[in-house]
């Protein structure tokens, strides 16, 4: 079977369309973009996105529904038929790719259990699971940011220049991506040790990792990075 969320550099329009389509249908089947939450984003080239519209369940994309804007936000590509509006969570995207010239793809969700960590005022924990330090490294928290303002590009812009996955308080994470198999791997990562994390807090003292094993997994991430 195809794993339609990859691509690289040279992927077409509609390679991006089908990765974005899936990527939704898998983020809403997951919980992790109920109702019609959540923005995905893929870059096209240097200077374009394909990118999902506004309002929109991303459980039910079809190829277009997407949009094409370019890094300023200027809507370059909408199927007329459809009359879709650009999502005001965009400039959040854009933010990114004007950050990260690295990757091409990007995920805002609203996973539960990583959102309920922001709510409460708990930092995300780096110290309980290893694949987390092995696999994806710290995840911030930004301050509290309007949603569907651009103050969530602002309040993202300091941290994703360093981390592959950045919680936002009281609102959900966003992660990012060579590509969106990437982008999901990383946002599925967080969901499932913030759950971990809330399930055990219910059964007592949460046991964290030695700071010997920490150094070690840092280690270990940095010789796996390609």
């Amino acid at each position: 079977m195809v794993n339609l969320l990859r691509f690289s550099e040279l992927a077409t329009e509609r390679d991006l369309r089908q990765a974005i389509v899936e990527a939704g249908r898998l983020c809403y089947d997951r919980g992790l973009m109920p109702a019609n939450n959540g923005n995905i984003s893929a870059r096209m080239g240097q200077d374009r996105i394909v990118i999902t519209p506004s309002i929109l369940c991303k459980g039910r994309l079809e190829l277009d529904d997407l949009l094409v804007t370019d890094l300023d936000g200027n809507l370059l590509k909408a199927d007329p038929r459809k009359r879709r509006r650009i999502s005001s969570e965009t400039p959040m995207h854009l933010e990114v790719y004007r950050q990260r010239p690295d990757i091409r793809a990007a995920i805002h969700a609203h996973p539960a259990h990583a959102t309920a960590l922001t709510v409460a005022g708990m930092p995300f924990p780096v110290d309980v699971l290893p694949e987390l330090l092995e696999g994806l490294g710290p995840v911030p928290t930004t301050d509290f940011a309007t949603p569907s303002t651009d103050e969530n590009a602002y309040a993202i812009r300091e941290h994703i220049v360093g981390y592959d996955a950045v919680l936002i308080r009281n609102h959900g994470a966003i992660t990012v991506g060579r590509d969106l198999d990437e982008a999901l791997i990383n946002l599925e990562r967080i969901e499932h040790v913030a759950r971990v994390i809330v399930l055990a807090q219910g059964l007592g003292e949460i046991r964290r990792l030695p700071p010997e094993i920490i150094e070690k997994l840092h280690e270990l991430r940095k010789k796996m990075k390609p």
